[in-house]
């Protein structure tokens, strides 16, 4: 019912114009009844072929409004008619969007016909949940990926960032995570991403079983800005629905970095000043208020988050990564270094932080990913003088049971994309490689 009057209230009773007065850049001026717009409002364009141009009002500047459109602008000239949509911009989604591939509008692209559409509307731009009216992070989530189950456990409700470079390998973890979590629903943003890999994506990394319980938004790297944007709105939407349907969902975004450059490109359209490496303001004021739509609602459901950040030139100081980092419950570090030694998922796990550790793991296993830690920490501060010939075996115990477990721990941590570890098998492999003694748990 609630659905139907919302239905009902969205049709408009007159149309309401203006006309275009001006192309500047990015920004599309239109003269006529401001006070029907409003930022984020929807104004259609009609051009001079008859085409419908979809734009966003993003600011108002003397007696006219400043749009952006979320298609190439031609055809479109001065006097054109700019009519004023009165619903509010959001998406229907259903159950039965399963399974399908849809663009930053919410328009399915995967050639399997239209999508049924919900009962009621879910904003693009939704508000966070209250603090006081969030429940807490749940238990721990079975990644199927040894080391991030282990080292860096991530619950039920908890948001993390995989910060890397190019080519370091981010998406085919991704992937693998998209793969191999124990949740119910996977919705997949692909937000900037090259066309290319789209379908590489989709067909070789996460394959029908996987596909068939995702979701995946796509936005790829031709697109206008606003339309990235709009990408990465539409992915929390849908990890709203069905977190409020009770669904424990993973919510995946390649990448972050692609969504601050989308709104940096916006900004410096709209006449923002920019800050560091060229980035607005308003970048690290949308940057909480997306990523914190994230997380354990009010309900039974939750939506676990999982970010990747494509930091500039390897520098995880870089500004986005740094803001992202001070958002998110945690950061998965995956460095160039240990890619180029062949071992994959390239993680860093000593740069690396999970904050729900070490609670997250079972107490009987908290002294065991300690030791380890300690042992990775004892052969990467002696590794230089290791690869010399410059230590003596012999000259410290400590030193030499890091010598002796390096080569197993290494290949612990490394595992195929094809394969997958569940969390208790992970732990038994780790103490395993420490030589504690197995007690049938």
């Amino acid at each position: 019912m609630h659905g139907l009057l919302q239905s009902v209230e969205a049709v408009p009773d007159r149309e309401v114009y203006g006309r275009v007065v001006g192309v500047r850049g990015l920004l599309v001026e239109v003269a006529g009844p401001l006070s029907a717009m409003a930022i984020g409002g929807r104004v259609s364009i009609e051009g001079a072929d008859g085409r419908e141009t979809p734009c966003e009002v993003l600011g108002f500047q003397g007696e006219r409004a400043l749009l952006m459109p979320f298609a190439p602008l031609e055809g479109v000239r001065r006097g054109c008619r700019a009519i004023v949509g009165s619903a509010e911009p959001g998406v229907r989604p259903s159950g039965a969007w399963l399974g399908r591939v849809v663009d930053a509008m919410g328009s399915a692209i995967d050639g399997k016909g239209p999508l049924e559409q919900g009962p009621l509307i879910y904003p693009y731009r939704n508000s966070p949940p209250p603090a006081h009216s969030r429940r807490r992070v749940g238990g721990p989530l079975d990644l199927g990926v040894r080391s991030i189950n282990t080292f860096l456990t991530c619950c039920r409700g908890q948001r993390m960032g995989v910060f890397a470079g190019s080519g370091v390998g981010k998406s085919v973890l991704l992937a693998m995570l998209a793969r191999n979590t124990q949740c119910d629903v996977a919705i997949i943003g692909l937000i900037g991403e090259r066309g290319r890999e789209v379908q590489e994506f989709l067909q070789d990394d996460l394959g029908e079983a996987g596909l068939a319980r995702s979701i995946v938004v796509v936005a790829t790297s031709d697109e206008p800005a606003l339309k990235r944007r709009q990408a990465a709105y539409l992915t929390l939407a849908l990890a709203e629905f069905f977190r409020d349907q009770g669904a424990d969902v993973l919510c995946m975004m390649d990448s972050v970095t692609r969504f601050a450059m989308a709104q940096r490109e916006i900004g410096l359209a709209c006449g923002e000043p920019p800050t560091a490496k060229g980035y607005t303001p308003t970048v690290f004021a949308e940057l909480p208020r997306l990523l914190e739509r994230a997380g354990p609602g009010a309900g039974e459901g939750t939506a676990t988050g999982l970010f990747t950040v494509l930091v500039d030139g390897d520098d995880h100081n870089e500004p986005v990564a740094d803001a992202v980092r001070g958002i998110l419950d945690g950061h998965i570090v995956m460095e160039r270094a240990i890619a180029e030694r062949g071992r994959y998922p390239a993680i860093n796990v000593l740069k690396s932080v999970s904050r729900t550790m070490p609670k997250a793991a079972p107490e009987e296993e908290r002294p065991h990913l300690a030791r380890a830690r300690r042992i990775m920490a004892t052969y990467s501060d002696m590794e230089e003088l290791i690869r010399l010939g410059a230590y003596r075996a012999g000259s410290s115990a400590e030193v030499d049971e890091a010598i002796e477990l390096h080569e197993p721990l290494e290949r612990f941590l490394g595992q195929g994309k094809e394969e997958a570890t569940r969390l208790g098998d992970a732990y038994q492999q780790l103490r395993s490689i420490l030589g504690v003694p197995d007690t049938g748990r």
